[in-house]
């Protein structure tokens, strides 16, 4: 199967520090992929790569066979790879409803026409509101975005992802800064979107009971390098990756050995 992602030789640089270091890795279409890794170890950096926030210093990032290389992180989003950051992004003096609708809106590359009523735009309304249900935010269709909880601004960010179609959503630590109560709630979103089986999902993650859980596959980072990339079992298996989150006992030498 043509892999929907990959890259070749990803390598970026700041100075003298090498962030992310040569990665080459596939992924398969209407998969979830979780990106593991100690502190450090440059998987924000990777995003940002796969993204557009950042140009690599040598390789590429290639998008169902096509080059990214020249597209900006907005083009990358029009061609279908969606991000999410580890901060929230939404309008906040908006409701749930007006947020995802504008972002239905901008797929549609529809201007909004301030003398029309807003009844003309039903079908985007629509449309709207099911990926607030998708998201499990029924009823808090006309909340003020910054009234809701952490947790709920987060399953609101991902509903717009999921507005501008992107086939690929990159979700960089779902759960971040979110309390526990809050959490099993975002499994459940995750868990829903990867049940449509119309997208595929990137995510970095912290929570490892979670990443077992959801993931069809886990590739890790360690020092800006690709470690490892398999089946949870694999990883959870693996004696170098054990090493690497206990204490930062990888040798590099040794495994190139």
């Amino acid at each position: 199967m043509e892999p929907i992602i990959r890259t070749e030789n990803l390598t970026i640089r700041f100075g003298g520090h090498t962030a992310v270091s040569h990665v080459n890795f596939e992924m398969p279409p209407r998969h979830l992929k979780s990106i593991i890794g100690p502190n450090g170890a440059g998987k924000t950096t990777f995003f940002n790569l796969l993204s557009g926030e950042l140009k690599p210093t040598e390789g590429d990032v290639f998008f169902k066979g096509e080059s990214m290389a020249s597209l900006s992180a907005v083009a990358r989003t029009r061609k279908g790879l969606g991000r999410s950051f580890q901060i929230t992004n939404v309008f906040p003096n908006l409701t749930v409803l007006e947020n995802v609708r504008l972002a239905v809106q901008s797929k549609e590359k529809i201007r909004y026409q301030m003398a029309r009523h807003f009844l003309h735009y039903k079908q985007m309304i629509e449309e709207a509101e099911k990926l607030i249900a998708l998201v499990l935010l029924d009823g808090k269709e006309h909340a003020i975005a910054s009234q809701l909880s952490h947790g709920e601004k987060r399953k609101l960010e991902i509903a717009m992802l999921l507005a501008l179609d992107t086939e690929v959503l990159l979700l960089d630590e779902p759960t971040a800064g979110m309390s526990l109560e809050e959490v099993p709630a975002i499994l459940d979103v995750i868990r829903k979107i990867k049940q449509t089986g119309e997208k595929t999902i990137l995510l970095i993650e912290h929570k490892m009971d979670m990443i077992l859980d959801l993931s069809d596959s886990i590739m890790v980072l360690f020092n800006g390098k690709l470690l490892a990339d398999g089946s949870p079992q694999e990883i959870m298996d693996n004696e170098t990756v054990q090493n690497a989150y206990l204490g930062g006992l990888y040798d590099e030498n040794l495994a190139e050995s």
